[in-house]
């Protein structure tokens, strides 16, 4: 239990100080970034997956279009989620981007009720309905949509919903989603190479550097969720998630500057008031299930 804890502290941990990293690349075009993370976290996985000697799922996987097709619309989705991402981070929307994550929870409960046939708790519906006020309110405040939050946790929240039914782990579904992103992602940055554009031929040692990095950092708090959510409740996991957005928006207003006046505030308040009253059902609903074995991770 503590060391799940630990592991998924870990990877919100990781995942709330990536504006941090990203800003760095402040330089580089967002989408190139992105590519270079499909390419670098594809090569970090493959070097994982034969360490760990996992292949024989990648021969299953080859005879099965259907899975193939799920796993192709998930890349996708996440591929746009990384773009918005990385564009957000490096356009002074650190703010926003987090707040796409403070709303993500209540949007999976959404989902889960439209697609499969979940019955979310009257205390749920109740969290749902203060957050989407929350984002009213938000969009009244600045005349338009807050797009950057909605397109983050809706692009997410449906990829989450993609690979709860699909038929792969963390680790080898990451793997297969980045293989069949990378052709697309080669042959764009060769095509800049060959024209001579992009960080490949114009980038510094320390940019490359960067983008390298970008790969184990992708992968590694992914790992650590993964390892973290097979040892603890989920209760605990729904609460440990808000460190990312946290750290987030503590960059964002603290380090960056962006602005945060009152009337903007009140929207995050009722955003926040919704993850209060959904967190603590959620817990006190884990704390009424019986208990289970522990599970012996080798």
């Amino acid at each position: 239990m503590n060391s799940g804890v630990l592991y998924a502290a870990l990877a919100y941990s990781a995942w709330g100080l990536f504006p941090a990293f990203f800003k760095l690349l402040g330089h580089v075009n967002p989408f190139e970034v992105v590519l270079h993370r499909m390419v670098w976290a594809l090569v970090f996985l493959l070097g994982v997956l034969t360490v760990l000697k996992r292949w024989a799922w990648l021969r299953d996987v080859a005879r099965q279009p259907r899975v193939l097709a799920a796993f192709g619309a998930s890349a996708l989705l996440l591929s746009l989620n990384w773009s918005v991402y990385v564009w957000a981070i490096q356009n002074a929307h650190v703010v926003d981007a987090s707040l796409g994550y403070f709303i993500l929870p209540l949007v999976n409960v959404a989902f889960g009720f439209a697609f499969l046939k979940e019955r979310p708790r009257p205390v749920q519906w109740l969290a749902v309905a203060v957050a989407a006020a929350g984002v009213l309110w938000l969009t009244l405040q600045a005349g338009q949509l807050p797009w950057v939050a909605l397109v983050l946790a809706a692009t997410f929240g449906i990829y989450g919903l993609l690979r709860k039914v699909a038929a792969l782990g963390a680790l080898e579904g990451l793997t297969l989603e980045t293989l069949l992103l990378a052709p697309f992602a080669l042959g764009l940055l060769a095509w800049w190479a060959w024209q001579g554009q992009g960080v490949l031929v114009q980038g510094d040692v320390p940019t490359l550097g960067w983008l390298l990095l970008a790969g184990p950092l992708t992968a590694v708090p992914l790992l650590l969720f993964a390892a973290g959510a097979r040892r603890i409740p989920l209760g605990t996991l729904g609460i440990l998630q808000y460190i990312s957005p946290s750290l987030q928006m503590l960059l964002g207003v603290w380090l960056y500057g962006e602005a945060f006046d009152p009337a903007r505030a009140i929207g995050f308040y009722l955003i926040w008031l919704a993850l209060v009253v959904y967190s603590l059902d959620s817990l006190w609903n884990s704390r009424k299930q019986p208990a289970k074995p522990p599970v012996i991770v080798s």
